[in-house]
């Protein structure tokens, strides 16, 4: 019996600890702000973080992001208006393209 007990002991390690150290795949967001010029910065929601990105050319880049959904916060500069893209998926290993946002005056 108490060599069963023990033998159990070590599986439930072994098994936590293969868990514990698999690799987290991560994701990311890109996507190009027109007119290049309209946008001062680009920051990325997700229930209490918030993240910022730099606009170069238009274009911003989100990174290294886990799994799930977030919200795309763009501030623009007058007479441009702010956006907002809500919903934006983000699964294990890929970069989801928002592609081109216009921003409107």
């Amino acid at each position: 019996m108490k060599k069963l007990c023990v033998a159990l002991s070590l599986i439930i390690v072994f098994a936590l600890g293969a868990i514990a150290f698999t690799n987290v795949k991560l994701g990311g967001i890109i996507g190009k702000i027109t007119p290049v010029d309209a946008a001062s910065s680009v920051s990325l929601v997700a229930s209490t973080d918030t993240l910022s990105a730099q606009v170069n050319q238009g274009v911003f880049t989100f990174t290294n992001l886990k799994q799930g959904v977030y919200t795309v916060v763009i501030k623009a500069n007058a007479p441009y208006k702010d956006a907002v893209i809500e919903k934006v998926a983000v699964k294990d290993s890929a970069t989801t393209d928002l592609g081109e946002i216009k921003l409107q005056q």
